[in-house]
């Protein structure tokens, strides 16, 4: 057998320890009301607002329900392909709106 020259790889030979001192004590964490009534009647006051009326612009879809009884309406089958595969894929349309 061959005996090595020098200390054995990765020995460790400083051994020395620091005194540690202790972390600084936290103060403890009041837990704060997430809303407040007013928060709340708010809240209920806009959800009321927007459960009054429907989500889609009636007056425009009305414009374009004449259009397209009147022949003046522009349907574009790639156009409408195109912004199917959008709205299912959740994409944006190439054309501008």
């Amino acid at each position: 057998m061959v005996d090595s020259i020098g200390t054995k790889a990765g020995a460790v030979t400083d051994r020395r320890t620091v005194p540690v001192e202790p972390a600084a004590k936290v103060a403890a964490v009041r837990p704060v009301a997430s809303d407040t009534p007013a928060v709340r009647s708010a809240a209920a006051e806009i959800a009321g607002e927007q459960a009054a009326r429907p989500p889609v612009d009636l007056d425009r879809v009305s414009r374009i329900r004449k259009a397209i009884q009147d022949n003046k309406f522009p349907l574009s089958p790639s156009t409408i392909a195109d912004r199917l595969l959008a709205f299912k894929l959740d994409w944006k349309s190439r054309e501008p709106s």
